[in-house]
């Protein structure tokens, strides 16, 4: 209790007179859960999440990749879904199971580094990567890669995509606990071109841009969760003629808009931004 006192002390000491810490730094410096029954707090952007349960570093079909980081935590419907995905990997050529990167922070919250979502615990990504050994190590885990999909900027996949990584997300799609994916528009170009059977499944792989090296499962607010933010549902349909604009997009960039404003650069969170329990949440034991 005092360690932790006096590093927040020493926290709010290095701050400009007059200044808030950074919700960041705040969620950034928890090690572990708080003790509160599973909830998550706000929006996949801005919350926070109680009683996080964390991923076991290595499973049955599973490792957690790049353990120095702590995002191996979630709400507990998060591992489950990891346990269930997994398993079906594990059936593919070439798969034992999955390579999992960032779930979320031990309190979700904003991340010191990288995403701007993920804090909820319902965001998981999902290593492109097949994960043929999963023996490796602490260290090894902190210096393996992923490997790129992507080809023409993500207008296309690489050779190195399988139909492995279409029937893997195609299965996280069908999972009843899946809101959307996120994947690079080539991806899901490819995927649509390869569908031959029930496409009602597309609607929920969406383009965005990276996610070459991992694709971005995100999970709708669990049953009850009132304090949970859920995302809109996709638009209509398969998704792919979105897709393919994106793709044209890519290789026929449209010309700047000479009306538009100039970008406004987002404001980094602090605590006041967040709903109010995650104040309850970053103190707690």
């Amino acid at each position: 209790m005092i360690l932790r006192i006096l590093s927040i002390v020493a926290l709010l000491a290095a701050l400009p007179a007059g200044a808030e810490p950074l919700a960041k730094e705040l969620f950034g410096a928890k090690r572990g859960a708080s003790v509160h029954k599973p909830e998550p707090f706000g929006s996949y952007a801005k919350g926070c999440v109680a009683g996080a349960v964390q991923l076991p570093e290595t499973g049955p079909t599973w490792q957690a990749m790049r353990l120095s980081r702590n995002r191996n935590w979630g709400y507990p419907e998060t591992v489950r879904f990891i346990e269930r995905l997994s398993k079906k990997a594990a059936r593919q050529p070439g798969w034992n199971g999955l390579y999992i990167g960032d779930i979320s922070q031990p309190r979700g919250g904003p991340m010191l580094t990288g995403h701007r979502s993920h804090q909820i615990g319902l965001d998981i990504d999902v290593w492109m990567r097949p994960a043929d050994n999963l023996r490796l190590s602490r260290k090894a885990r902190e210096e393996i890669s992923s490997i790129s999909m992507r080809r023409a900027k993500g207008a296309f996949v690489n050779s190195a995509w399988t139909r492995a990584h279409h029937e893997i997300i195609k299965a996280a799609a069908k999972d009843k606990a899946v809101a959307r994916i996120f994947v690079f528009p080539g991806a899901k170009v490819q995927m649509c071109n390869d569908e031959k059977g029930n496409r009602n499944w597309l609607r929920k792989v969406r383009p965005w841009w990276g996610h070459h090296y991992h694709f971005h499962v995100r999970l709708n607010c669990p049953r009850g969760a009132s304090n949970c933010v859920n995302q809109a549902p996709p638009p209509p349909g398969d998704g792919c003629a979105d897709a393919e604009r994106w793709v044209r997009d890519i290789l026929n960039p449209p010309p700047p808009d000479p009306n538009a404003p100039p970008p406004v650069p987002r404001r980094e969170y602090v605590m006041a931004d967040l709903p109010r329990a995650c104040s309850a949440v970053l103190s707690s034991r």
